[in-house]
């Protein structure tokens, strides 16, 4: 059957800020299924109130709605277009429940709007757990023993039922919130209360524990003819107990019979075509017995994508999103292509001839206090996903784009040795568990002890024994004795060369100079999603190392990446989403990766984050899904051989490899290192202010906690102490004593080693203000926008409610904002963006720093004014064109607010007072019409609560 032509305009509801539990996946899937519904010719109106992403620019749909995501809202659309029917499946738990909401109001029969895509019914069934026990056990679908609660009472009576330990699940609740497992009856009741309350039923479920059970889910597509097709298994290596957010996962499944699996699919197929009547994608999760039994138990169904089918798509290749939002409007599976072959049907199951490994990232450094164990509410931010051979090579990649400091699975020095911290990490599942496994095997604790406290398979465990083994073997050598083999074996199981460095005592480079003289280079592959039987068309990469064949007497690897020669751009992706480096950047990455093509550059993409549109496999020329760690930049920039690198695009991560590209003559795209280091040097980027006389606070730098001390001296507290290179005001603080400065400085220089501290005068009650501005080579400057923050000077500019235009600032004030702004740019030699941060203090403009790259506040002033910058900087930095080339022309009635969103609730016991270091997760836009609006005056009342040291 093919699509439903009764159907002209679909309005997707997106997710909203990013919030712990409900990240930029999102972002990607609605994304991906506004470009798939308008490739049938249909209008699409979004509705999403976050700023920062691709699915918000106004050219992604026909209609792009930033307003808060209510049904006063969705009314306030429905009254403007004629919808025909609403996709709410692509936005998370947040689009759901939103609605739901409008179901329950009567508003899409009133309007007469169909859902597709889902089935409400469905949606009801497997978010009340009783319902959805209860049909399990009707069909046959064994389930843990467990039992709702609706009163506290209740869930006294089910407890003494059970025993312990239990698990209490919110009804209704995103990212596990409210979720935990209770071992001892003397904490049940607090978090018995807690599910409760956090439930918008005031509902939960109460199940039998399960510890120590194995955990798989499956993704799957079905279509209106009921043709359901499995995409991915995924494996959790963390046994039950840690949610899917939080867990590192293998795909395909790596200890799964294939006995089981055909009844775990049998089953999970079973159970998406008894929950509902709907064409779409559907999520499901198992827990398998650890025995040889290996008994079955389905934990839950989610009939929509989710977190979990952006990594599947990712991993295998199949646009979960796209395919699904074309199953939705009536399409068969078979009546569609499979995207990366173009020739054959999107009715196939992938294959993988590659493993993956998921590793969620955490931000525990910026909830100081928090309990840093993982359960079974999600904690962590993004997370990173590495493509190799086999699963140790997965594993290494995974590991090193997280960017923690680490190498990836030891051989950098930086493991614990403490047998009784090592114990108490696998004891209490620690976010860093995914390293302390190997220490521990390094110390000499036998698996078997490991397996026991840890539950993790047994094969899992074996894999890190063989990579200790093989670290201990190379150790014996030193760089001129270590065999051909045994160095290849190390790369091929994913060890870094500076991993190998580590293990025979020599430096990085030597390692790579030894490989390249013995011919062990990286050869990439394609992601083709049928291990190779089909062509695929698609340029998506990975690497990995081979044993070289030989042909006509030479040595040689099969490389599927074809090097074209057309003049070549690279973008570094921002890698993992974390706290201070968010969704932004990539949003600032795709639109550099556009804006390249347009100028006629081959375009080259290179991040390892699954969750994002910039990892879409055509968004760029070709996509590089490797680590943003220089070994791995190196060798595609070697083999690619482009003109230069964009690295002001990407956020901190790709700012830091400008020096080694620099070092390494590669050209970076835009301002110069120099440049950037400049502005990072304080010093240096002090004395620059002093000659352009723009006045800066006073100011110091120091080393250690005495030079720090002599500083203090010459300064008047209160000090704002901060490190240098660091991203989300990470480690600031304002201090107001000689203790407390001591203190902080001991302790920042124990967790970020040899770095220089700034110490600047804190200008107490001063307002702040920032500028992005977008500059050329001839030194032409345009402020793109100015903002001022509601909060005063001192609470991170990423926590900040900050407004465009300014609301408060005299032309005085605003005429020193620009002219610091265009002074600044052109001193610093900027090509392309820079943004500018000020403290106003008596009419004076001091300036607190200068960042010559995209910053957080460029998509939001994008969308404010309804600008493409980024897509203007690109050209800039790229020289095709001029800022004067640009008729800007910024569209913005009233004022834009730009609002942050904060993930406390993950935190329970955190100090939730906002300082110099950045907390939050993700923005909002609010748009007002003037400063007498009651959401400016509120937000304007409470400037002064949260300012904390």
């Amino acid at each position: 059957m093919p699509k439903n032509n009764t159907i002209k305009s679909v309005l997707i509801i997106g997710s909203g800020p990013i919030v712990i539990g409900q990240a930029c996946e999102f972002d990607y899937s609605g994304t991906q299924a506004i470009r798939s519904l308008r490739e049938e010719g249909i209008e699409v109106i979004l509705i999403n109130s976050n700023p920062a992403t691709i699915m918000t620019d106004p050219n992604t749909a026909d209609h792009v709605y930033l307003k808060p995501l209510t049904t006063k809202s969705i009314i306030e659309i429905l009254k403007i277009h004629k919808i025909d029917a609403v996709l709410p499946t692509m936005g998370g738990q947040t689009a759901l429940n939103l609605c739901i909401e409008a179901q329950d109001k009567g508003i899409w029969e009133d309007f007469n709007v169909d859902l597709i895509g889902v089935d409400i019914d469905a949606i009801e069934i497997t978010e009340d757990r009783e319902k959805f026990r209860k049909l399990m056990i009707e069909i046959g679908i064994p389930m843990a023993p467990q039992a709702t609660a609706t009163s506290f009472l209740k869930g006294k009576e089910i407890a003494q039922e059970f025993g312990f330990p239990l698990v209490i699940r919110a009804s209704y609740t995103l990212g596990g919130a409210g979720a935990s497992i209770v071992y001892k009856p003397e904490d049940f009741d607090e978090l018995l209360s807690r599910g409760l309350e956090i439930s918008p039923i005031h509902e939960v479920m109460i199940d039998k524990a399960l510890m120590g059970w194995k955990e798989y889910e499956l993704e799957l597509l079905r279509d209106k003819n009921d043709n359901v097709v499995i995409i991915c298994t995924i494996e959790n290596m963390d046994p039950m107990g840690i949610h899917t957010g939080d867990s590192i996962t293998v795909a395909p499944a790596m200890t799964l019979s294939d006995k089981t699996f055909q009844r775990m699919r049998d089953m999970a197929i079973h159970m998406m075509r008894s929950i509902g009547d709907f064409a779409g994608g559907c999520n499901v999760q198992f827990a398998v017995s650890p025995d040889e039994k290996e008994d079955i138990i389905a934990i839950e169904i989610n009939p929509r994508v989710s977190r979990s089918s952006a990594l599947a798509s990712k991993a295998t290749g199949y646009p979960i999103a796209k395919i699904a939002s074309k199953l939705a409007i009536g399409y068969h599976l078979d009546e569609l292509d499979n995207q990366i072959t173009k020739t054959t049907s999107a009715l196939f199951e992938p294959t993988l001839d590659y493993v993956i490994v998921k590793i969620p990232r955490w931000n525990f450094d910026k909830f100081e206090g928090s309990d840093r164990t993982l359960g079974l509410q999600m904690k962590s931010v993004g997370e990173v996903m590495g493509i190799g051979r086999s699963f140790q090579e997965a594993l290494h990649k995974a590991t090193q784009s997280l960017e923690i400091k680490r190498n990836g699975i030891g051989a950098d020095g930086k493991g614990y040795k403490d047998y009784d911290k090592i114990i108490a990490k696998l004891t209490h599942a620690s976010w860093d568990r995914v390293f302390v496994i190997y220490d521990a095997i390094q110390i000499g604790i036998p698996l078997s002890k490991i397996h026991k406290i840890t539950k993790i398979d047994m094969w899992f465990l074996k894999q890190y024994e063989e990579l200790y083994l093989l670290e201990k073997e190379i150790s014996t050598y030193t760089v001129d004795t270590l065999p051909k083999d045994l160095l290849l074996e190390s790369k091929q199981k994913g060890y870094g060369d500076r991993q190998i460095a580590h293990m025979v005592g020599c430096l990085e480079s030597q390692i790579y100079k030894k490989r390249q003289e013995l011919n062990i280079n990286r050869v990439y592959k394609l992601v083709d999603t049928c291990a190779a039987e089909f062509n695929a068309e698609t340029p998506y990469y990975y690497s990995t190392f081979e044993n070289n064949m030989i042909v006509n007497g030479k040595e040689f690897a099969d490389n599927e990446s074809v090097v074209s020669g057309k003049k070549k751009i690279v973008v570094l992706g921002s890698g993992p989403n974390r706290i201070g480096q968010g969704i932004e950047f990539d949003y600032c990455c795709v639109h550099g990766v556009l804006a390249a093509r347009e100028a006629g550059y081959e375009t080259i993409m290179i991040n390892c984050n699954p969750e994002t549109v910039s990892t879409d496999f055509d968004i760029s020329d070709k996509l590089y899904f490797e680590p943003i760690f220089w070994e791995h930049i190196y060798d595609i920039i070697q083999h690619e051989k482009p003109e230069g690198v964009i690295v002001q695009l990407g956020g901190q991560t790709a700012l830091k490899l400008a020096e080694k590209l620099e070092s390494y003559g590669i050209k970076i795209i835009g301002t110069s290192f120099e440049a950037l280091d400049l502005a990072e040097d304080r010093g240096r980027f002090s004395e620059l202010l002093t000659q352009l006389e723009i006045p800066f606070p006073q100011f110091g730098t120091a080393t250690t906690a005495d030079e720090a001390s002599a500083i203090a001296d010459s300064l008047d507290f209160p000090i704002l102490v901060r490190p240098s290179y660091v991203l989300g005001g990470q480690g600031m603080k304002i201090v107001i004593n000689k203790e407390e400065l001591e203190k902080h400085v001991v302790s920042l220089l124990r967790t970020i080693p040899n770095n220089v501290l700034l110490l600047d005068h804190y200008l107490d009650g001063a307002i702040e203000a920032e500028a992005d501005a977008i500059c050329d080579a001839d030194g032409n400057v345009y402020i793109i926008g100015i903002m001022e923050h509601i909060e005063p000077c001192g609470i991170h500019s990423g926590d900040s409610n900050a407004t465009l235009p300014p609301f408060n600032l005299g032309e005085f004030v605003m005429q020193q904002i620009k002219d610091h702004t265009r002074k600044i740019a052109r001193a610093l030699k900027t090509v392309g963006l820079i943004n500018i941060q000020f403290a106003i203090k008596d009419d004076t403009v001091f300036i607190i720093e200068a960042n010559p790259r995209a910053s957080r506040t460029v998509p939001f002033i994008a969308k404010a004014y309804q600008e493409p910058y980024v897509n203007f900087a690109t050209k800039v930095m790229l020289g095709v064109n001029k800022v004067t080339d640009f008729n800007f022309n910024p569209q913005l009635e009233g004022y834009a607010i730009k609002q942050p969103v904060f993930s406390f609730n993950k935190f329970p016991n955190v100090d939730k007072n906002l300082g110099p270091e950045m907390k939050s997760t993700g923005e909002s836009i609010l748009f007002i019409d003037s400063l007498k609006d009651d959401q400016f005056y509120e937000l304007y009342s409470r400037r002064k609560m949260y300012l904390s040291k």
